[in-house]
């Protein structure tokens, strides 16, 4: 092969990938039955238009891995989503909220913003 065939191929192998952005959730409080879940202001005003039916579907989803937590409501502040839980949250858990969450419509996934500590 020529050389500018391999640098063709390098370039190809080599690129970087986008994948999609990740929605970083983190626990709130001593009892950690607060899921935080960071994103732009107007993604969140958009989810809590709905918010009754999110919780409904959050707990139905939490429901199909027989968990026995649910999501008591969910409140939007200005650093993003607060999802309230009746009983300590487990790993599987928040990747159900967090699987939900990321298969909503409405969001955009690019305005997700990086989770921070209060």
């Amino acid at each position: 092969m020529s050389s500018k065939k391999i640098k063709e191929v390098y370039k190809v192998i080599n690129k970087p990938r986008k994948d999609k952005p990740k929605i970083n959730m983190i626990f709130k409080g001593l009892s950690k039955r607060q899921v935080l879940v960071p994103m732009s202001q107007a993604d969140s005003t958009k989810l809590m238009v709905l918010s009754s039916k999110h919780v409904v579907n959050i707990n139905k989803t939490l429901n199909d891995i027989k968990s026995n937590t649910i999501a008591d409501f969910i409140w939007a502040n200005s650093r993003g989503l607060t999802i309230m839980t009746n009983k300590v949250t487990s790993i599987s858990d928040l990747n159900t909220i967090e699987k939900y969450i990321k298969n909503i419509d409405i969001i955009d996934l690019e305005d997700v913003l990086a989770s921070r500590l209060s």
